[in-house]
């Protein structure tokens, strides 16, 4: 049994990313904590305009705020018969992150780690369509993140400023 994360990265190189071992590693502990020994999963780190494209194709297809967002989980949708350990890509938009570690006064690991946390829950099924979905999802996350060693991520942040 086996966890792979696959990374990919489309940014350019002033694009301040964390090197694919730290990116691996908080996939792999998010999956780990939720008892997965087993996994496959592929991360794309993009620039602005292709998340956007994303976004826009895969998410917000009538939306007017048609513009990247900072994590897109894809997961794979697999028939029954099929080997269950693909569960599917994130696709994490660099200069978005950036932005919002920033805006939240956030160390940029701390909100990378989160992005990762985050989106590999949505791989898992976990969800944060209503308040108590959004309430265990935040717990997790802030488990997983003070396990990693990161501050909780929705402490002192404005309200809008919640991730996807």
């Amino acid at each position: 049994m086996t966890i792979s994360v696959a990374i990919d990265s489309a940014c350019s190189p002033g694009e301040e990313v964390p090197e694919p071992a730290r990116l691996r590693h908080w996939v792999r502990t998010t999956l780990r904590h939720q008892g997965r020994r087993s996994a496959e999963i592929g991360v794309r780190i993009v620039d602005e305009a292709e998340g956007q494209m994303l976004n826009v194709r895969y998410r917000l297809r009538h939306s007017a705020q048609a513009r990247a967002t900072n994590v897109l989980a894809f997961p794979a949708d697999l028939p029954d018969w099929m080997d269950q350990s693909l569960l599917g890509d994130l696709v994490i938009c660099a200069p978005v992150v950036a932005r919002e570690a920033i805006e939240q006064g956030k160390a940029p690991a701390a909100h990378w780690a989160h992005m990762l946390v985050h989106g590999t829950l949505h791989l898992l099924g976990h969800d944060h369509r209503d308040d108590a979905e959004a309430g265990r999802m935040e717990a997790l996350e802030t488990e997983i993140l003070g396990a990693l060693g990161f501050p909780p991520p929705y402490r002192d942040m404005p309200a809008a400023a919640g991730s996807t």
